[in-house]
């Protein structure tokens, strides 16, 4: 009995070994494992920006522009408190012996090349107004520079300099990998006039909007200063994906919010500069507004607050395309629409007398339309068609917290109106829903459920038909000055 106790002793100091054998290999994996994610999580942060820097500094200009200005009418030296898009100005020649008489004006900017044959990029506030334009280059060397185009919109420019064989760079996609919101980027430029500087940071947001039509910035906390307008935003394969434009400021200098147009805006206004001299941005031709939140129940078929609204249709591709007031733009050239904003960018941004595909919806179900772009340069305003004249009856009511009365020639003189039809809003409750949407005194409601209203009665029936219909609000189209939009009012308990 001792030997076989012995024997089975053996076995568990055996067993006992190789667990502590197994646990140890498997501590020394997980040790390599973290050690591995450590490496590679040091290599992702870059060591230095020096070998970057030199690869990308000499496609990066200095920018100095003159220009005659009259009178002491321009920027005295420092911008205007706040400013986000002016530069550092430097006044030569005042003229006049107080100063007061004509003079030189010198701006200073950044921009960088983009071929070899001497394009370069800056923005259009860099150059605007100006007399001459002399490049500074890395190297010292100095050209004076054509200006090719500019669009004020998206506040880009592009300039020409007589060169060959000039180091470029390339632009990136300011939508894929390096343009993530927290990757790595690198400013370069001119700031406060001071000469070639780099700065580096990381993407702060993306898409953000300031003032234009089209904007489309990449917010960064990369040093951007006055004098740094025109100039690159890198990201770390050396790629152009913005152009610095502005900052936001409460004293002119960087606090660590800067925005840069991304170059998938960029890219189609430099290519259009470059071949025709100006802008060729698509043209739908409609008046569109967002879908709110208070509006999709008012909206049959929609299911949440998304695509552009169609609030008039003029004369144009949309209206030959058969589109129509009230429909919701979901689609466009296969892309989901989220906003009026996106829509916008995205119809500026293709080719004009493309064919698209758009889908909308209308009254719950899905249209599948066709339009051919036109162009939005040469598009004109049309006015809204007169309707088919109508001997008012003068009637009033109180709808919706709304005193609603026919058109009348009294209301017409008073309230200035350019409309035969609809129902003139002539008094509001303070208390009411449509006080709080905005609603004013001279509006006219001239749809009620994409149905055309002429008078209270008409307006009542949409109501009540909405209301059988189980629906908790009602969509009205208004009018305020020939200008269109649709507000959604919650129907009054019963």
């Amino acid at each position: 009995m001792k030997a076989k106790a012995i024997v089975i002793q053996q076995d568990q100091g055996q067993a006992r070994r190789v667990m502590m054998a197994l646990f140890a290999a498997m501590t020394l994996a997980l040790a390599l494992v973290l050690a591995q994610a450590t490496t590679a999580d040091a290599q992702a942060r870059p060591a230095t920006f020096a070998d970057l820097a030199e690869q990308i500094s000499p496609s990066v200009v200095n920018i100095t522009t003159s220009t005659t200005i009259a009178g002491r009418t321009g920027p005295q030296g420092i911008v205007p408190e706040g400013s986000p898009f002016e530069d550092f100005f430097n006044d030569l020649d005042r003229g006049g012996p107080n100063g007061d008489g004509a003079r030189r004006s010198s701006a200073l900017g950044s921009g960088f090349v983009i071929s070899n044959d001497g394009y370069i990029v800056t923005n259009n506030h860099v150059i605007e107004g100006a007399d001459e334009i002399l490049i500074e280059f890395f190297s010292g060397e100095e050209l004076p520079a054509e200006l090719i185009g500019t669009d004020p919109n998206t506040d880009i420019a592009v300039l020409k300099v007589e060169a060959d064989d000039l180091p470029f760079v390339e632009f990136g996609d300011s939508n894929g990998p390096g343009s993530r919101v927290g990757d790595w980027v690198m400013a370069m430029g001119n700031p406060l006039g001071q000469g070639f500087s780099v700065s580096a940071g990381i993407v702060s947001a993306r898409n953000r909007a300031l003032s234009g039509t089209y904007d489309d910035y990449i917010q960064t906390d990369a040093a951007i200063n006055r004098g740094n307008s025109g100039g690159p935003l890198f990201n770390m394969d050396g790629k152009v994906i913005g152009v610095n434009t502005a900052i936001l400021s409460p004293n002119g200098g960087s606090i660590g919010i800067g925005f840069a147009m991304s170059s998938a805006v960029v890219i189609n206004v430099v290519d259009q500069l470059i071949e025709f001299g100006e802008t060729r941005r698509g043209w739908l031709g409609v008046r569109i507004q967002d879908v709110t939140p208070d509006m999709v129940d008012a909206i049959e078929g929609l299911d949440m607050a998304r695509g552009a609204l169609v609030t008039d249709v003029p004369a144009g591709p949309a209206e030959d395309a058969g589109m129509l007031s009230g429909d919701v733009i979901m689609v466009f050239d296969g892309i989901e629409i989220e906003d009026t904003r996106e829509l916008v960018r995205i119809v500026g941004n293709s080719p004009v007398g493309k064919e698209v595909p758009v889908e909308v919806l209308r009254e719950g179900g899905t249209e599948s339309l066709t339009v051919v772009l036109g162009r939005r340069e040469t598009s004109e305003a049309v006015a809204f068609p007169a309707s088919t004249e109508q001997e008012p009856d003068g009637e009033e009511a109180d709808v919706l917290g709304l005193t609603l009365s026919q058109i009348t020639p009294e209301l017409t003189e008073q309230f200035g109106l350019d409309l035969e039809e609809g129902l003139v809003i002539t008094g509001i409750n303070p208390d009411s829903e449509a006080a709080s949407k905005g609603l004013l005194e001279g509006d006219v409601i001239t749809e009620a459920n994409r149905n055309a209203i002429t008078n209270v009665g008409d307006l009542e029936a949409q109501i009540e038909a909405a209301t059988e219909a189980g629906r908790k609000s009602i969509l009205l189209l208004v009018r305020r000055g020939g200008d269109p939009r649709f507000v959604a009012l919650v129907l009054e308990d019963e």
